[in-house]
């Protein structure tokens, strides 16, 4: 018993001082992400790019890794040396190196600090009315002592037109608005505090969360939804293996009528709980392949249940312990599978599936499959020409895909959904051509085709089935074709240029024309977008 215990202090000992501090790096710098990506299609470093936000920890040692590679343009030299400036900071104790602009750095042995404002403004012209969205915040970073990371940041934010919102089909971020007019505030807070060790970290953060392989975007967690409380746990005991798992307190936006109750002439309504619990295993059989694969279980209209904290389980089955087969009292389930290759230089090869229902015996019959998926698959090449790449990528989500009979556990935060930004019965065509000519500056142009058919969901919840032959009437979730009518579609073609003058400062601009269709297209756009196909776009920003 005395050798257990001191075997299991020694133990701890080693975790505790094994240095590796992991503060996360905001999506939103798609700069560093693509110049990530770019190292890894070259062959240069190997990354998860499946499981995103990265750790600054993670961008350091890969740039760290890449500095000095042959194979590495001037341009990309360049950018290498800039980007080191900033995450430089997470390999270095003291001020002693070439060092970003910030407004305010502290190191020593013990303690970590970085702390910069946000601000940003962003204009856009419709041929008819000039509007803005403006932030404006501020963040820090950093580490105390070995093992623990921090991280927080505040922007407030106005729109003169509100751009986006939870009903409108669209890629813009998720904001929780408030006001009942046209011009509209909302805030947003993120942060985290982390505690790591050589192979595996422990975090509570509130943030955004990718997974799956994309560059339009994800279709197992988008990121695209407000950001949520959740509890993270990565491990990697080995080269060859990565486990990621997250739970999460999603915002339901169900009235829980029960807790519902008066006060002073008006109603404190309480919403039901919400909560996801996900992991996602990632095995790599050899160099610069990988192979990921996870379960995903949405719980609702219930107390935290710590069997979903269980990281390696698979959710549909505890949830069947719990809730027998009744879909009517169990939750929401789902499973996917990620293959990301690089193994040819330059060129990136990637497909995702989300698996919400499937039944492998009526898999193949038109009239009763229950075939509710959603599948990616694409390729981007790097270096065709020098400091040129290309990106083609197809996303098809059939219908009921994502959906829930019972609102309180549907694949959604805020009513915005987590997954795919089409939502079900929807495809996307999306081509891409980059040109980053000299350090900093990027240039791109993307064309998007996507079409979204018919809401079976709602047709269903509003008792419409009468009307729609395709559904059948004993098993109305079954055989639903895809796209039989066309409702809503948009094809899109953009120009964007940004310029980083210094790290996490841009200017930018873009112009996008747009040709909604289909008679859901009032229903599904943005009312400021519908009143011209053109939108031409420019702003700043520093930070994130």
């Amino acid at each position: 018993m005395q050798k257990t215990i001191i075997t299991f202090l020694l133990l701890v000992f080693y975790i505790s001082t094994s240095a590796a501090q992991e503060v996360m790096h905001h999506i939103s710098n798609k700069a560093i992400y693509d110049f990530i990506d770019e190292l890894a299609n070259k062959g240069i470093i190997e990354i998860n790019s499946t499981i995103k936000p990265y750790s600054r920890l993670t961008i350091a040692k890969a740039l760290q890794q890449a500095n000095g590679h042959a194979s590495l343009t001037k341009r990309q030299q360049k950018e290498l040396a800039f980007y080191l400036k900033d995450f430089s900071k997470e390999l270095t104790i003291g001020k002693d190196f070439d060092k970003r602009f910030d407004v305010f750095y502290y190191s020593d042995s013990l303690f970590k600090v970085t702390v910069n404002p946000i601000l940003g403004g962003q204009f856009f012209h419709n041929g008819d009315d000039l509007v803005y969205h403006r932030w404006g915040g501020a963040e820090f970073y950093g580490s105390i002592g070995k093992n623990v990371g921090i991280y927080g940041s505040l922007r407030d934010n106005h729109e003169s037109q509100f751009l986006g919102g939870s009903e409108y089909i669209s890629k813009r971020p998720g904001a929780v608005y408030k006001g009942d007019y046209d011009d509209k505030d909302y805030s947003e807070t993120r942060g985290g505090i982390t505690y790591s060790w050589k192979w595996g970290s422990l975090g509570l953060h509130k943030d955004h969360v990718v997974w799956g392989s994309g560059y339009s975007d994800a279709i197992i967690l988008s990121g695209l939804a407000p950001s949520y409380g959740y509890i993270s746990f990565k491990m990697n005991p080995v080269k060859w293996l990565e486990f990621n798992y997250m739970h999460g307190w999603l915002v339901s936006e169900v009235i829980d009528s029960s807790r519902t109750y008066p006060v002073y002439g008006n109603d404190r309504n309480v919403y039901a709980n919400k909560f996801i619990s996900a992991n996602m295993f990632t095995i790599k059989p050899m160099k610069k392949l990988n192979i990921s694969f996870g379960n995903s279980i949405i719980v609702g209209d219930t107390d935290f249940n710590p069997t979903f904290m269980v990281p390696f389980l698979f959710y549909k089955s505890a949830d069947h312990t719990y809730n027998s087969w009744d879909n009517w009292v169990g939750h929401n389930a789902q499973m996917y599978l990620d293959v990301s290759s690089r193994q040819i230089k330059n060129l990136h090869l990637y497909m995702s599936l989300f698996i919400d229902e499937i039944s492998l015996e009526r898999m193949f019959d038109e009239e009763l499959q229950s075939n509710h998926l959603a599948i990616k698959f694409g390729a981007k090449v790097n270096d065709l020409l020098p400091d040129v790449s290309l990106t083609a990528e197809y996303t098809r989500v059939r219908p009921m895909t994502y959906d829930n009979f019972v609102p309180s556990i549907t694949f959604r935060s805020n009513d915005f959904m987590l997954g795919s930004y089409m939502r079900d019965n929807a495809e996307e065509l999306y081509l891409a051509i980059g040109y980053k000519p000299i350090r900093g500056l990027d240039l791109q142009a993307t064309y998007t085709s996507m079409r979204r058919g018919k809401d079976y969901m709602q047709i269903l919840n509003d008792g419409e089935i009468d009307e729609h032959p395709e559904i059948n009437p004993d098993e109305e979730r079954w055989g639903l074709p895809f796209i039989n009518e066309e409702r809503y579609s948009n094809q899109s073609i953009t120009f964007k240029a940004s310029y980083q003058i210094i790290n996490d400062g841009f200017i930018f601009v873009e112009a996008t024309n747009n040709s909604f269709g289909g008679p859901d297209k009032d229903l599904y756009t943005n009312p400021y977008y519908l009143k011209g196909d053109n939108i031409f776009s420019f702003g700043m920003n520093f930070g994130f």
